[in-house]
């Protein structure tokens, strides 16, 4: 197994780190590797915004759904997806009826940033940094905005929080879906019931005896504290809010 391969199946999320500031030399690194990421017609329609001030992590900690241990982390990196510059830029070089941005836009600066921040998430484990990718900075969009200073084409895409792993800490790996569930030759494959049931077989067997919301199956479970919780449905209107000025003609 290469190094490479090694990281990606090494990786667990981390919430717990060492009181230790990330080098320099290896931020240099992380920054550096997100860098040279695949980006749509070499556009590089992303943004890096690099979190160090204790205040910031703290407010940070409280606006993605109150999980004390972002404060904790040694830096945070949060990537943007970012038209404004090219909006900019289009007006320097004196662009006439420049057509207005769309979700086309939008969807591509996503993924150019996504690709962006795994290409750091793994350069940063080959380093023993550990890592956890915070999708709540989609929530709170007009807070994160003013916290920011984000302009109206940008987008706060991804968040990771950075830190040096334990030492001799025992890494527990959670359990992905088998490959014949999530792998297709072709074409889609819509599972059946009894499919289904397989899929998740080993999420029913394992779920908690005694859960907060007092259900009995996984799905109900998932339905609950993921899928119509509070911090979902604020995500839903915050990026309806973010991506105004990509649907707007």
């Amino acid at each position: 197994m290469n190094d490479i391969i090694k990281a990606i199946n090494n990786r667990v999320s981390l919430r717990k780190y060492q009181e230790k500031e990330i080098s320099k030399e290896h931020l240099d690194i992380i920054l550096e590797s997100a860098i040279k990421a695949p980006t749509a017609g070499n556009m590089m329609m992303y943004s890096i915004i690099k979190i160090s001030d204790e205040k910031t992590k703290e407010k940070l900690s409280i606006t993605c759904d109150n999980q004390p241990f972002i404060k904790k982390a040694s830096v945070i990196l949060i990537f943007l997806a970012d038209m404004q510059k090219w909006c900019d830029y289009f007006k320097v070089c004196n662009i006439e009826n420049i057509k207005p941005l769309g979700m086309n836009d939008f969807m591509l600066s996503i993924n150019d940033s996504l690709i962006a921040c795994q290409n750091a998430v793994l350069a940063a484990e080959s380093l023993d940094i550990g890592s956890c990718y915070i999708g709540d900075i989609m929530e709170n969009y007009e807070e994160h905005k003013t916290l920011l200073n984000l302009p109206d084409y940008t987008f706060p895409a991804a968040m990771i929080t950075l830190g040096y792993y334990p030492e001799n800490m025992k890494r527990v790996y959670r359990d992905r879906f088998d490959k014949e569930h999530v792998v297709f030759d072709e074409k889609y494959k819509k599972l059946d019931e009894d499919e289904l049931k397989e899929m998740f077989k080993n999420k029913e067997e394992n779920m908690p005896k005694t859960n907060p919301f007092n259900v009995n199956s996984f799905g109900e479970l998932i339905y609950n504290r993921k899928t119509s919780a509070d911090f979902s449905i604020e995500m839903d209107r915050s990026i309806k809010e973010g991506i105004k000025f990509f649907t707007k003609k």
